[in-house]
């Protein structure tokens, strides 16, 4: 990796912007339980699912080091019932030997600056509890407070996993 701060950016449809997102989702579910996912999404899962988040507002975005995609992240809504349309759900991956550069952190940054533009007031971060703290790490250090945890919600790979629940109000500094 190179010393030079990542790019962050939004996602460029037609590019090979979401076949760089597909090959680092597929590592995380198929060698990690860091996402529930048992079946890897397809470039085109991608593209539908960059081109709903476009059509309600929401950031989809990618970081860059040389040129590289090492890592994105986006906002979802976190529940489909109208009451919370303010609210969204994070969702950052770094590509495999992607860390400790400070890519997690720009992209977090970037996508919360993004998602308080597009109107959004609360960000929830889902996190697998895989026994690595450098996810809430991250987290906390953008603002981040716990909000709960649920025990052996999901198995994957043999092990029951807990979720961690963070939250941030995005109506205040951190």
């Amino acid at each position: 990796m190179s010393a030079a701060p990542p790019v962050v950016r939004p996602v460029v449809p037609g590019t090979s912007d979401l076949s760089a997102v597909t090959a680092i989702m597929e590592h995380y579910v198929e060698h990690t339980v860091a996402t529930f996912n048992e079946i890897p999404p397809s470039t085109e899962d991608w593209a539908q699912r960059y081109s709903a988040l476009a059509a309600r507002g929401l950031p989809f975005l990618v970081a860059e080091m040389a040129g590289e995609v090492v890592g994105f992240a986006y906002v979802a809504p976190w529940r489909p019932q109208s009451a919370y349309r303010h609210t969204v759900e994070s969702t950052v991956y770094l590509a495999p030997g992607a860390t400790g550069h400070g890519i997690g952190t720009a992209l977090l940054r970037e996508l919360i600056d993004q998602a308080t533009a597009a109107g959004c007031r609360q960000m929830i971060a889902v996190i697998a509890d895989t026994g690595s703290p450098a996810s809430a790490a991250l987290h906390r250090h953008l603002g981040f407070v716990d909000a709960g945890r649920l025990h052996a919600v999901g198995v994957k790979h043999g092990r029951w996993i807990d979720t961690m629940l963070m939250q941030r109000d995005l109506t205040t500094p951190p």
